[in-house]
């Protein structure tokens, strides 16, 4: 399957379940999530592989490296990008390397980009404990930055932990997107994607991705229905090459989300831009490319 023949590319899905049965997340943080968004499978990769093509979409694929905040280990990004390699034609593998790994983590990323073909690095600052404008994790968004691979951050309020005592020990403020506003300033050739809509920081994601080029906002993570109002309007205009489809699977389900995004007020000619065009040029896909 050719970037032609694919209706869209979701750019945020979760590697939730290693081959050997080791979860991203610990048993507790998992159970809150699952209560957050409802009870849902962790598909393995290659399951993920067959629901995607059976759609004719392509998908982005990683996990959470936050073991230093967490003590959980960490699913294997090796894995993940050599599963996603034995489904090329709708698999796109992105990494995730821990900040507070420092030098270490930036060789292995180099690592992971030149060895093992992965086009982008995914951060979670509230479930990793840092704020992405700490210059300890300025070693890895440079090698990110020179790869040309991209950097994914989430940003806004988060299910995982909700409803445990104190949220798990995860804090909300570091998932700010004016803290990724000084990243954008300090690497400003790096591709970012601001991940799902940023309540309650939503103007300030917009307001970010208005004014550095190279940043983006992925849709993840929420029905279409609802969007902050804010959102659609600037989806339609000044953020029409700059949004992307993304659904958050296995949390939310692409043809939920789909589903309530044909219902949205949403311009003809902008539509194809988000579900795949936009995606196909930040990840540097061409039309006779295997994704």
């Amino acid at each position: 399957m050719d970037l032609d023949e694919l209706v869209a590319i979701d750019v945020h899905t979760h590697a939730e379940v290693s081959k050997d049965g080791h979860g991203s997340l610990s048993p507790a943080l998992f159970g809150a999530s699952a209560e957050y968004f409802g009870s849902h499978e962790r598909p393995t990769i290659p399951q993920l592989a067959a629901y995607y093509r059976e759609r004719k979409m392509a998908a982005v694929v990683f996990t959470v490296d936050a073991e230093h905040a967490t003590g959980h280990p960490r699913i294997a990004n090796e894995e993940i990008a050599e599963s996603c390699a034995e489904h090329p034609d709708v698999l796109i593998p992105f990494a995730s390397v821990d900040p507070w790994k420092g030098r270490a983590g930036a060789r292995e990323a180099r690592r992971l980009v030149a060895e093992h073909g992965v086009r982008g690095f995914k951060f979670h600052p509230s479930i990793q404990a840092f704020a992405p404008n700490d210059p300890m994790a300025y070693p890895l968004y440079e090698v990110i930055e020179e790869t040309g691979a991209v950097a994914l951050f989430h940003t806004g309020q988060t299910g995982i932990g909700a409803g445990v005592p104190g949220g798990g020990g995860i804090r909300l403020k570091y998932s700010n997107p004016m803290l990724v506003d000084d990243v954008a300033v300090d690497f400003p050739h790096l591709k970012i994607i601001l991940a799902h809509p940023s309540f309650p920081w939503q103007d300030e994601a917009l307001a970010v991705a208005t004014h550095k080029p190279y940043v983006h906002i992925d849709l993840s993570g929420w029905s279409p229905k609802y969007f902050p109002p804010q959102l659609v309007r600037y989806a339609n205009t000044l953020l029409k090459d700059k949004v992307l489809f993304g659904s958050d699977y296995p949390v939310i389900a692409p043809d939920r989300w789909l589903a309530d995004f044909a219902k949205l007020d949403i311009k003809p000619e902008v539509r194809p831009k988000i579900l795949k065009d936009n995606a196909a040029r930040l990840l540097g896909l061409t039309p006779k490319e295997q994704p």
